[in-house]
């Protein structure tokens, strides 16, 4: 028996604007609009990676990254310096300077209007975890 992640859900006060910011900030495409009422939708990140967005029934507070539970997804990019410009273009506010990271590497972290984390990962090429 094998399992593949098929997506990962996001609640968000805001379904639809939340979408246009992933749509217009990391390059998302639109799958498809699940529902009308209220709207919920599948995008697809580049590299197949797809994310559901709906509708939330409340806020909490942002949460950071070290707290117990889901914290952050993790987007490799081949070149930190240019998808940070890219951001900073797009008005996004980085969490701080670039810095390494485990098991090689740079990360840049990065919230999502909704205060969701992010981070952009840089790796060697052809890196592999080491097991």
């Amino acid at each position: 028996m094998s399992f593949l992640a098929e997506h990962f859900g996001v609640a968000a006060s805001d379904a639809n604007a939340l979408k246009d910011w992933y749509v217009r900030v990391l390059h998302a495409k639109v799958l498809r609009q699940l529902g009308d009422t209220p709207p919920a939708w599948l995008i697809e990140l580049t590299g197949g990676f797809w994310i559901e967005i709906y509708s939330a029934d409340s806020k909490t507070a942002p949460q950071a990254n070290r707290v117990a539970g889901w914290r952050h997804l993790a987007l490799r990019v081949d070149n930190i310096e240019t998808a940070r410009e890219h951001l900073l273009s797009q008005g996004v506010a980085l969490e701080e300077s670039i810095k390494p990271a485990g098991g090689g590497g740079r990360v840049l972290f990065f919230s999502d209007p909704e205060g969701n984390l992010f981070h952009l990962v840089e790796r060697p090429p052809a890196w592999r975890p080491n097991l």
